[in-house]
């Protein structure tokens, strides 16, 4: 078993939380795991970024090379595009679809989405609107990871105890409400993948 996952997204939305939960559901099924992530500034919009590599096996190298990583998961549309060069051919795009417009010259939406549905495997989805439903707007970032579970190799149980100890210290409520918004994410790229 062997995953490299590129997380991106921008400060403030909770890419970290999604790097703890997939780095305990790993550890929880005796995996190898490294981790390298660049910070940017919440306060300013900056870009954050996490390589997770997961492998049954011991890994050398905690960066992902270009053309190598499964999957990338990306809270922000344009975020997702910025990692491109590393994805491998068959890789999936998981993504939300609400930007966070933080320069001047952001793209237009429909140019972001278009280059995204031009991938062969993605799931585009608008996890705001689905954490609004769930009645737990915070978890956005939890729908984009329930998304993205299908195609991690690793227990959708496993990522319900990450989201347990992650969580655990803020109460029943939000550890339920976390859980929710990860189980809708999963359920929407279920249906998008049988429609593909």
């Amino acid at each position: 078993m062997k995953s490299d996952i590129i997380l991106s997204g921008v400060g403030g939305q909770g890419i970290l939380s999604i790097a703890a939960i997939v780095g305990i559901a790993a550890l929880e099924n005796h995996l190898y795991l490294k981790q390298a992530e660049v910070h940017g500034m919440s306060q300013r919009g900056g870009a954050v970024q996490s390589h997770l590599r997961i492998s049954g096996k011991e890994i050398a190298s905690d960066l992902i090379p270009e053309g190598s990583a499964d999957i990338i998961i990306s809270v922000e549309p344009m975020e997702s595009l910025r990692y491109l060069p590393w994805l491998k051919e068959d890789g999936w795009v998981v993504t939300n679809t609400t930007p966070f417009v933080n320069i001047p010259d952001y793209p237009g939406m429909k140019e972001l989405l278009a280059e995204i549905e031009k991938l062969p495997h993605h799931i585009v989805i608008n996890a705001d609107e689905i954490a609004r439903k769930v009645k737990s707007v915070p978890s956005s970032n939890m729908v984009v990871l329930g998304a993205a579970s299908p195609f991690i190799d690793i227990p959708y149980t496993s990522l319900e105890n990450g989201i347990r100890k992650i969580f655990e210290r803020k109460g029943e409520k939000v550890v339920h409400l976390n859980l929710e918004a990860m189980k809708a994410g999963r359920e929407y790229a279920e249906a998008q993948k049988k429609l593909t």
